[in-house]
């Protein structure tokens, strides 16, 4: 399970899930045949790009038309990163700290 920081409801750690997400995001769009991202794509465009094809692929829900930003898609990425690493990896062990 994640925990959130109650305060602000916010990840903690929140650009380091981030990385993670896109960097397994992208390993697993080239993976599946549909996708080969260039050095020069920018984090805004491999962010729409993987979480449009998770949505596609059913492995998260998507979010509301009205709610679908950037900042919004970056932080479905980060929970589902959060959900795929084991509780040992650093980045979740922050998360129960």
């Amino acid at each position: 399970m994640v925990r959130k920081n109650k305060k602000n409801k916010k990840l903690i750690n929140e650009a380091g899930l981030l990385k993670e997400a896109i960097r397994l995001g992208m390993i697993y769009g080239e993976k599946r045949g549909v996708v080969e991202f260039e050095p020069t794509d920018s984090v805004h465009l491999k962010v729409e790009y993987i979480y449009r094809l998770l949505v596609h692929d059913k492995l998260i829900q998507p979010l509301a038309k009205p709610d679908v930003s950037q900042k919004a898609m970056a932080h479905k990425l980060a929970l589902w990163v959060a959900r795929q690493l084991p509780e040992d990896h650093p980045l979740i062990r922050e998360q129960i700290t």
